[in-house]
């Protein structure tokens, strides 16, 4: 119960942390940009703490699950010349997108912390079948087969491999993979390929009967590890989006704080596993996080930074072309009604998230 408690909390400090660390990005752009804040703000609701230091108030608000970063004439115009609309729009640009480079370079901090910690790396070239490992003669696995990609998907390190039998492309235990065999690519098509019980020293796991090649954790190899986790990371977003506009993953997939914060939790409650390796695979998943949230901020949505940005380079081609300035009220307009929806949207994950933790 105990070990509960403590990664209940560790989960929402990470999302707590992964919030102030984006409005950060914004606060601090916009003050090296010459534009007024007028509040900078950790969490939402009530405020619990506040202060007040030249033309910015900065607050600590009750409920940890957003912030702000209240600039000068965010949505209108306004007279006063230190205005986010009236900054130059390349300036407007940096200060959007700096809280989602915040939020990425967060990743990548943790990423690279946890790279240097780790002893040690498996690579994706087999050294061993377990007994009773299917022979399926060239069509099949073999020892000293190096595997490049399973259903398309690039293969660097064992982490990749377990990732990608993990989707829902490879839940039928059919995929596609190429291998590198003597020098040459060697493709197995629709390869029957699941985990199964396998008995070895007296012992029965189910598992998929692979041993694959340990790596030296040298410092380059470390970078490259923190290099290609990072790509990962990225590429995941690509998938699951993906999955999201073909109807492979809904919104009852989605997750929020209160998924997350649970997700983190469930991680810390197995005493099976080591207590620090439990931190590092909660502060791993704060950094997947991290990098998710900066990829997401970036789409063109309404209310969203990339939102944001999009309608400027928008409206500069219309202004470009009418030679008349938009109006920022009507983008105001846009980006309200886009936050609406999100919020809609944020209130249904979040009931998915509580059903989903009272039922398990």
């Amino acid at each position: 119960m105990l070990d509960r408690i403590i990664f209940i909390i560790i989960g929402i400090v990470i999302f707590g942390i992964l919030i102030a660390i984006h409005e950060l990005g914004h606060f601090l752009a916009a003050k090296r940009l010459g534009v007024k804040v007028n509040e900078f703000a950790i969490g939402m609701g009530p405020k619990i703490w506040s202060k007040q230091k030249g033309e910015t108030l900065y607050a600590l608000r009750l409920l940890p699950i957003g912030g702000s970063c209240m600039m000068e004439g965010e949505d209108a115009e306004v007279p006063d010349p230190r205005a986010f609309t009236a900054a130059k729009r390349w300036r407007r640009v940096v200060i959007l997108a700096a809280g989602a480079f915040f939020n990425f370079l967060l990743g990548v901090l943790i990423v690279l912390i946890l790279s240097f910690i780790t002893s040690s790396f498996a690579g994706t070239t087999i050294t061993a079948l377990a007994p009773g490992f299917p022979d399926n003669g060239a069509q099949g696995l073999q020892v000293g087969d190096k595997m490049v990609s399973i259903n398309g998907e690039r293969l660097y390190y064992r982490d990749d491999f377990s990732m990608f039998m993990a989707l829902p492309a490879a839940a039928d235990g059919v995929v596609d993979m190429v291998v590198l065999r003597d020098g040459q690519r060697v493709t197995l098509k629709d390869y029957a390929f699941a985990p199964r019980e396998y008995t070895e020293y007296g012992v029965t796991s189910v598992r998929y009967g692979i041993t694959l090649n340990s790596l030296e954790p040298t410092f380059g190899e470390k970078l490259r590890y923190a290099g290609y986790t990072t790509f990962n990371y990225v590429r995941m977003v690509r998938i699951g989006l993906v999955q999201l506009v073909s109807g492979g993953a809904g919104v009852k997939d989605l997750s929020g704080p209160v998924g997350i914060v649970t997700a983190i939790t469930d991680v810390g409650a197995d005493k099976r596993v080591p207590f620090g390796d439990r931190l590092a695979t909660a502060a791993n998943f704060g950094a997947l996080i991290a990098i998710n949230l900066a990829i997401m901020n970036l789409l063109p949505i309404p209310a969203l930074d990339g939102g944001r940005i999009f309608a400027l380079i928008v409206t500069f081609f219309i202004e470009k072309i009418t030679r008349k300035r938009v109006n920022p009220k009507y983008e105001g307009y846009v980006h309200a009604a886009g936050m609406v929806l999100l919020l809609g949207l944020m209130a249904v994950v979040m009931f998915n998230d509580i059903v989903k933790l009272v039922t398990k």
